[in-house]
């Protein structure tokens, strides 16, 4: 393994990444993305990658009003090499975040991510995304672009 693909071991996918499979498919975009979304989490069950959860991530997926949903993403929580709790250094962290026009919860999930050592931030929401490129913290792709990165596509 090169020295790239250890700084990108540890990635962080938000609820909007966890929720892609249940959004509408007949997209050709929301299609790939649960399809990159899926091969990152065999990645993760591999043991390729290693999946930071969140307090953060328990709570939102808590709100989820359909049960099945719910249940298959908190399982995900299991799976994870690290847990990270919204304490205060994730709060701090969150709080600096949101000076980039970072909305509250994204702000809480990035925190998250950053402090439980995630190298890559995964989520499907392009206005986070615009908003995350202002900052140097860590890495944040959309699945598709994530997978590229994780698998080393491009290394020529």
């Amino acid at each position: 393994m090169t020295q790239d693909n250890r700084l990108q071991r540890r990635v962080y996918l938000d609820l909007c990444c966890f929720n892609r499979p249940y959004d509408d498919q007949r997209f050709s975009r929301i299609h790939l993305e649960t399809e990159a979304k899926l091969l990152i989490q065999e990645r993760i069950r591999e043991g390729l990658n290693e999946l930071v959860w969140s307090s953060v991530l328990d709570y939102e997926n808590a709100q989820n009003p359909f049960p099945e949903r719910r249940y298959a993403i908190q399982q995900w929580r299991w799976l994870a090499k690290q847990r990270v709790v919204a304490d205060v250094r994730v709060r701090e962290k969150a709080k600096r975040l949101i000076e980039y026009g970072i909305k509250d919860y994204d702000a809480l999930h990035v925190a998250s991510a950053i402090i439980g050592g995630a190298q890559l931030f995964v989520t499907t929401d392009d206005r986070l995304l615009n908003r995350l490129r202002k900052q140097n913290d860590i890495v944040a792709l959309l699945p598709g672009d994530a997978l590229a990165l994780l698998e080393n596509w491009y290394e020529n």
